[in-house]
């Protein structure tokens, strides 16, 4: 059995030398409070045809709510076409621990999208 599980793009997307394009998933993913997903590129696009994540890992939190969108960029020249339904990365779900006493998040959920980690929570009530 794999640890990760595949995540393929949700549309034909192209990626050109430098351009950071974000690539739908059309997926959600739920974790609990003590989970997180963990995104990583297929080291078959990395090798071969020079893709990375722009962000090296993503790290999708348990309050997070939108779709799986991956900040993608090629750094080789020339452009990659990424067909709808091909396999562009892998997400490993993983636990975490925290130090005592943290509160920090609980009670809220956010409704951000992409990066809003900060300054776009609203309370649960």
């Amino acid at each position: 059995m794999s640890a990760g599980y595949d995540l393929e793009s949700a549309a034909d997307v192209v990626l050109e030398r430098g351009r950071i394009v974000l690539v739908p998933t059309g997926l959600k993913a739920f974790m609990h409070e003590d989970e997180f997903l963990a995104i990583y590129i297929r080291s078959s696009l990395a090798l071969k045809h020079g893709i990375i994540l722009v962000n090296g890992v993503g790290v999708i939190d348990a309050d997070y709510e939108g779709e799986l969108l991956l900040p993608m960029m090629r750094l080789l020249d020339g452009e990659f076409r990424i067909e709808k339904g091909m396999r562009v990365a892998q997400g490993i779900f993983r636990k975490y621990l925290t130090v005592d006493g943290d509160r920090i998040g609980v009670g809220v959920r956010r409704h951000g999208g992409f990066g809003s980690t900060d300054g776009h929570r609203e309370e649960n009530l």
